[in-house]
């Protein structure tokens, strides 16, 4: 450069944004096109929430049949349905493989690594981007790069903030693969969404998803909002073990499931909840709150637990009584009396009831940065099937930014990784098509 106050600049056949799974994958699929790929990312280090997020074992994808896997997406199951069907979850698996992670399917049907552990993985798919072997380019990243738009606002070169100062990057084709809103300390902060609206690119608002619920009070004992302070005090962070949920909405949307949850200081939140978490959100827009009925015993007819509670007693205590006749004990029978009054209680019809449809009044989601996902981002009609912007022909999206959802299960983690896949080879069309500069 013959000025030395100039911006530095990098020119690139493809800049990606965001360097978890989608950014990843869709680096993968250029470099091996023989492609120059520049990938940028705010953090110092590549795929941080991937690297959380297996912390306790990581959950690659599911087992079940694809029919049944695709119905996972919601609403949005016929624009996901294409990508898995392109690259799908036995894809991600024989990916794996070429990895050298092998992969089994535990008892849930969810596939893990043998290992249990992303790092490995990782590991392996960075050494594999940066010596792609015979036909591939390595891929240049360049970390501590937060995206700061377009230098012209909705156009022009891509601005980065560095720990040197702004760099433009001027690339024939981008993808963006930059998340959604949960996690901000890991890179995926939203910050993304108002520079694609100022773009004329169509979104949607971007809300918590898998997320946990506060709870209202139980209006028996006199409280607005949350648990009673013995409840709190007691019994936060213990889970309701083999229990069901039951929730229709005022849509006639249902949802029941056997699983777990477990208390938090102001509600409820787990897996149980988490598959749940769209229906009740989605019900507290439209009407302030949601509610769900608990199957404390989803094993137990209800005939047979009338019958156990209506048992004579004797001069043993209530809680005796029903922790023998029934296995009822600890958190379960807690959430009994937070519940239910004292009249209620010594009501065997009423308790009965009780036991095996506990209702539950949620009032609000938790804040989308707890969330484990987001849902929302940009619009699938904004996007050709290639998930090209159509009103920014170059630009691609890949990812949670997608306006899409999932339930945990390995359904988020295929996801991303497809649309990385068929972004990647739209990229890799989209150049050929268009020539060199």
């Amino acid at each position: 450069m013959s000025d030395s106050n100039a911006t530095p600049s990098v020119n690139a056949d493809v800049a990606i944004i965001g360097a978890g799974p989608a950014g990843l994958m869709a680096a993968e699929v250029l470099s091996r096109a023989g492609l120059a790929v520049h990938l940028f990312d705010a953090m110092p280090s590549v795929g941080r929430k991937f690297l959380l997020a297996g912390k306790g074992g990581l959950n690659l994808t599911h087992a079940e049949p694809l029919e049944r896997f695709v119905t996972r997406y919601g609403a949005a199951q016929d624009h996901v349905q294409p990508l898995l069907q392109h690259w799908g979850p036995q894809a991600l698996r024989d990916w794996a493989t070429g990895l050298g992670i092998e992969t089994f399917v535990g008892t849930s049907n969810r596939v893990f690594p043998t290992d249990m552990k992303s790092a490995p993985l990782l590991r392996a798919w960075l050494h594999r981007l940066r010596h792609p072997g015979p036909g591939g380019v390595p891929v240049v990243f360049h970390m501590r790069h937060r995206w700061q738009g377009w230098s012209t606002g909705t156009g022009g070169p891509l601005m980065f903030q560095a720990p040197s100062g702004q760099v433009q990057v001027q690339a024939r084709a981008t993808v963006l693969a930059l998340g959604g809103a949960s996690w901000a300390r890991l890179g995926s902060d939203g910050a993304w969404l108002p520079w694609l609206e100022a773009a004329g690119v169509a979104v949607s608002p971007l809300l918590p998803s898998n997320c946990g619920f506060d709870v209202q009070g139980a209006a028996a004992h006199g409280m607005a909002q949350g648990w009673s302070t013995h409840f709190r005090e007691r019994f936060a962070g213990q889970p309701f073990k083999s229990v069901a949920i039951r929730a229709t909405d005022s849509q006639g949307q249902q949802f029941h499931r056997k699983g777990e949850f477990v208390a938090t200081a102001t509600g409820v939140e787990g897996s149980l909840v988490y598959a749940a978490s769209s229906l009740l959100r989605d019900e507290i827009a439209r009407n302030g709150q949601a509610s769900f009925d608990i199957d404390l015993l989803p094993d137990r007819s209800a005939e047979h637990v009338l019958a156990q509670v209506s048992h004579p007693r004797g001069p043993r205590s209530l809680s005796s009584h029903l922790k023998s006749r029934l296995g009822l004990e600890g958190i379960k029978m807690g959430i009994l009396h937070e519940r239910l009054d004292k009249e209620a209680m010594n009501d065997p019809a009423r308790l009965a009831a009780a036991i095996k449809a506990l209702p539950l009044t949620v009032s609000a989601a938790r804040p989308i940065d707890e969330a484990i996902s987001s849902a929302g981002g940009v619009r699938w009609d904004a996007l050709n099937p290639n998930l090209m912007i159509e009103a920014k022909p170059g630009l691609f999206c890949a990812g949670e930014m997608l306006d899409w959802e999932a339930p945990t299960g390995g359904y988020l983690l295929t996801a991303c990784l497809a649309s990385g896949v068929v972004a990647g080879e739209g990229v890799a069309c989209y150049l050929q098509q268009t020539g060199p500069r």
